[in-house]
């Protein structure tokens, strides 16, 4: 029979020694909770985080692989997904032609607007949130081709 000790698990947040106790029927067996495997959303330079998000926005991709009729009504979806996590971009136009693509330069949080130490006086600072991080910021591109039956399957990545 198993004990409790097997499955609380005492660890260490950060020097203060904080302690706190996990549950996790792993533990005993050294597999490190999700916490400390998973990247930080913000955290733009990290590759996984540009994956995790590329695979999020994969999901109109998915969602559009047999078409759809109104095309900028699934662009407005994905902005209000990435608006839960902190990311926006402009207004939508509308699609024209048979296929093409839309670029939208990505804001963190709404940009930075302020005062940095480095900042000379009379100016301040006015970015997208991301291009302190990645030099020259964050961009989602958006393909769009017209099916044989007039709607649209659409193809979105990060880069």
């Amino acid at each position: 029979m198993k004990t409790f000790k097997k499955f609380v698990k005492e660890e260490t947040l950060d020097e203060k020694k904080d302690t706190f106790a996990t549950f996790s029927p792993m533990a005993s067996q050294g597999v490190e909770p999700w916490h400390h495997s998973n990247p930080k959303s913000g955290d733009f330079s990290d590759p996984n985080v540009i994956r995790a998000l590329n695979s999020f926005v994969g999901t109109l991709t998915r969602a559009t692989s047999r078409g759809t009729l109104i095309p900028e009504e699934s662009i407005n979806k994905l902005r209000s997904s990435l608006s839960k996590v902190g990311i926006s971009f402009g207004e939508v136009p509308m699609i024209e032609g048979t296929n093409g693509s839309l670029e939208f330069p990505l804001t963190s949080y709404g940009g930075r607007f302020g005062k940095l130490p480095e900042t000379p006086h009379d100016e301040f600072v006015n970015d997208d949130g991301i291009s302190h991080i990645v030099e020259g910021g964050l961009t989602l591109i958006i393909g769009y081709e017209m099916l044989e039956d007039n709607s649209y399957k659409l193809n979105a990545s990060i880069k």
